[in-house]
């Protein structure tokens, strides 16, 4: 299939900081790819090099068949783009937003006009066209903003976080909505924290860790290479749960001691949690769940925080 971003050894330095460190990277048309990662995994950087508004410090990168190095003008008048922050001016009303920046790529005053509202239709915000934007609420605003980087009728669109912030219900809503794009067969390249968003949204992705991919597939892939079916999660009434986990030993394929719980990952959690207390083991609470991309995620990069 054709690939709208292909990426070979790419690279990003800022001085002797090496943000990108030589990723292999191929999105193809019509997909949902994700970038995954903790803070200072270099995933903002890769996006803005994909955006033609970082040049790569090395390595080959083509967006759209072109050269970012070269046809930065004509690849970002390809693409939509939605900021981690919102941008939106408050000086203009909500389809205003959409007019005006439809200007910036030459489209004309009455084709802007009707293209803006057909966006606000398609955002849910067609009663609030005429309103201004600084009492709308976080999801709306989320909403213009995606709906902004399609004013163009962009082949692929660049979205990083996009529901930071916002309620279950309007996360819900935005997933509706960027569903719906993939299925007209706009390619969209995201980030996010999320990984309920990531297995929902995502058709492939990339594990992001020290400017380095450690792992690439598909939602369920990753959780079948890099996880088990199910994972028991024990608390036990005490200060500490490590004095538990020697009486643990060899249940499952891999246990994990937290401060709070302890995880046993195992392919049958209610056999796991049977055996639990063929040992003579009282947890004070005992859950059964599959496992998810976000386990696979904190086993790959680590719980430590990351600033």
């Amino acid at each position: 299939m054709e690939s709208l971003i292909h990426a070979r050894g790419l690279v990003k330095r800022f001085g002797e900081f090496t943000a990108v460190d030589g990723i292999d990277v191929d999105v193809r048309r019509g997909e949902a790819f994700g970038f995954l990662g903790p803070n200072g995994a270099g995933k903002s950087s890769t996006m803005r090099m994909i955006g033609c508004v970082s040049p790569p410090s090395g390595g080959e990168l083509r967006i759209l068949g072109l050269d970012p190095r070269r046809d930065g003008p004509r690849i970002r008048s390809r693409l939509g783009v939605c900021p981690q922050l919102d941008n939106l001016d408050i000086e203009l009303n909500v389809r205003e937003n959409l007019t005006t920046y439809a200007r910036f790529f030459g489209i004309p005053r009455k084709v802007a006009r009707r293209r803006a509202d057909e966006l606000l239709d398609f955002v849910q915000l067609s009663e609030r066209a005429d309103s201004k934007v600084e009492p709308l609420s976080g999801g709306m605003k989320r909403r213009l903003t995606i709906a902004r980087a399609l004013v163009n009728e962009p082949e692929m669109v660049l979205l990083d976080e996009p529901t930071t912030g916002l309620d279950p219900q309007a996360r819900h809503l935005v997933w509706e909505r960027l569903f719906r794009l993939k299925q007209q067969g706009v390619t969209l390249v995201l980030t996010t924290h999320y990984m309920d968003e990531a297995e929902q949204l995502c058709d492939r992705l990339v594990v992001m860790d020290g400017g380095r991919i450690v792992a690439e597939g598909s939602p369920r892939a990753l959780i079948e290479q890099y996880s088990t079916r199910e994972v028991v999660e024990l608390r036990f009434a005490a200060e500490s749960q490590e004095a538990y986990a020697e009486k643990l030993a060899g249940l499952g394929d891999r246990l994990e001691v937290l401060p709070d719980r302890i995880l046993l990952y195992v392919d049958d959690g209610d056999e796991a949690a049977a055996e639990v207390q063929g040992r003579s083991l009282a947890p004070a609470s005992v859950l059964v769940r599959r496992s998810s991309l976000e386990d696979v995620f904190l086993h790959l990069t680590g719980r430590t925080l990351v600033d």
